[in-house]
């Protein structure tokens, strides 16, 4: 059977189409993966809004995914369709899911943190992963999810956010710098206990566009590649070593390192610190990648049947 979901970030919006097993709803054959930068979240951590601009780029986004899926034989109001830290936020969230519904189709739901940790780790391994020993590290625009089996935290921080917060000079300044990466170790060391739970030997494993961005440019890629980038380890020297040269470039170098996506250039350098401070602070010594993640997890669920 045709199962279709939609992933709204703060960052990004994601169409997946794929043939599942009608019963299990198990991934047979995907048949359709994009990713759109429409930066919903844009401004949303200080006027807790969704800003009209932003509303527009991710309404012309969900058009042309209602048109692919229409064209693919599915339907919009059967996709699920989840929406997560922007739409926690926003105060006129669901104004534009009524709006999104009356020119797309789609029907929006928005997850809690916990509800888009779990997804997330549902979806997020690839064959030869072990659930049991894997913990799914997953960085979004406006908040970052830890989770591991039966167990998830959610931080309210993230590549869009912490950007807007901290680092608003091309290139950032030392304090800039300074002061968004103790931000980021202060949220982080409440998930210390969350560490002292697992195993030392849990297998980190990284999603979502910001690390999926740092090993297309860790692997020299031009484009990207979901076979080449699934399972890429990126050790904690490697992370920090991306940190570094982020952080001298202005936005307009870092638009022509490989692989990096014009409109994820002014924001990546907070999610690459975001991962190195959590393979430091967590004492996690690398992660593995996965191109996977929270569309793949509530694809498969009955729990969000429209």
């Amino acid at each position: 059977m045709l199962r279709s979901s939609i992933d709204l970030g703060t960052n990004t919006c994601l169409l997946l189409i794929a043939e599942c097993r009608p019963t299990s709803f198990q991934i047979e054959k995907v048949l359709w993966d994009e990713s759109t930068i429409v930066r919903l979240g844009e401004g949303v951590d200080q006027s807790r809004n969704l800003q009209p601009p932003a509303m527009q780029r991710t309404l012309d986004c969900l058009k042309k995914y209602s048109q692919q899926l229409r064209k693919a034989g599915g339907n919009p109001a059967e996709t699920v369709c989840v929406a997560t830290s922007q739409a926690r936020d926003a105060t006129n969230t669901q104004e534009f899911f009524r709006k999104i519904l009356d020119n797309t189709g789609f029907v929006f739901k928005t997850l809690s943190g916990k509800q888009e940790a779990e997804f997330t780790f549902l979806g997020a391994l690839i064959p030869g992963m072990n659930p049991q020993t894997s913990a799914v590290l997953d960085i979004g625009g406006g908040s970052t999810e830890l989770i591991a089996m039966g167990d998830s935290m959610s931080l309210d921080i993230g590549s869009v956010r912490f950007t807007e917060r901290f680092l608003k000079s091309d290139p950032v300044t030392d304090r800039e710098f300074w002061d968004c990466q103790a931000a980021i170790d202060q949220n982080l060391e409440n998930l210390l206990p969350w560490r002292e739970k697992n195993s030392a030997a849990t297998q980190l494993v990284g999603v979502a566009g910001t690390i999926t961005t740092l090993a297309a440019w860790h692997l020299g890629l031009e484009r990207f590649d979901a076979a080449l980038i699934n399972s890429t380890e990126l050790t904690r020297g490697d992370v920090h070593r991306m940190v570094e040269e982020l952080k001298w470039r202005n936005v307009a170098e870092r638009k022509s390192l490989p692989a990096m996506e014009p409109m994820r250039a002014d924001v990546i350098l907070a999610g690459a610190l975001i991962l190195w401070r959590a393979l430091e602070v967590l004492g996690f010594d690398s992660c593995r990648v996965s191109t996977q993640g929270l569309r793949y997890g509530v694809l498969q669920s009955k729990e969000l049947m429209s």
